[in-house]
């Protein structure tokens, strides 16, 4: 009896790992246009959670989410440009959005924010380092250094909710990289290095 449970254990692995052999590995195009897919998603998702904020009175936190909108777009922009360059067309598919209170998008803009600087780019670079993809690397590593900076905006605006009712706050988001933040005080974007005339305004 104890010898069929053992053979038949063997069989379970045995065809789980063949089960396993027979998934695709995701490749670095197919990273692309997941991230692709997620960024041009996020600005859709952004867009609508400022238009919520704005009827909710939470003037900035409007603000920050026109602001991470845009930065999303500049995302999505250079995934599409790599994407191009690797001989394919970049494919989004826009889901519904469903703006909840601005206390409870921000809630969901920190999840989201936070897997991509955490699981999602990481994991993209490691695969796109691996296949010595520079193009990839950089357009994914300027992504995750600007979702990190969006992370700690959109915390820092869940614990001072009361306080975002502020007008005329205004952000600054890099048109290269994406980068967003609440101060110009530099000559150079500290993502992409690029001048700092390359930032636009947004509130």
């Amino acid at each position: 009896m104890k010898k069929a449970v053992v053979i038949l254990g063997f069989i379970l692995v045995a065809a789980l790992v063949a089960s396993a052999a027979n998934v695709p590995a995701q490749t670095t195009l197919d990273n692309l246009q997941a991230a692709f897919n997620g960024e041009s998603n996020a600005h859709a998702r952004y867009t609508e959670f400022a238009k919520k904020a704005d009827a909710e009175g939470y003037a900035q936190a409007a603000a920050l989410f026109r602001a991470a909108a845009r930065a999303e777009e500049v995302h999505a922009r250079n995934h599409a440009v790599v994407i191009k360059k690797m001989g394919a067309e970049p494919k989004a598919t826009i889901d519904k959005v469903e703006a909840k209170s601005t206390k409870e998008n921000l809630e969901a803009a920190v999840k989201g924010e936070t897997y991509e600087r955490d699981q999602m780019y990481p994991e993209f670079i490691k695969e796109a380092r691996a296949k010595a993809n520079r193009d990839a690397v950089e357009t994914f590593t300027q992504a995750k250094t600007a979702e990190a900076e969006h992370a700690r905006l959109y915390s820092e605006a869940l614990q001072n909710l009361d306080n975002m009712k502020v007008k005329n706050v205004t952000y600054y988001v890099c048109t290269v990289c994406g980068y967003t933040t609440t101060k110009l005080d530099f000559n150079k974007c500290p993502s992409c290095f690029s001048p700092k005339d390359k930032y636009v305004a947004v509130s």
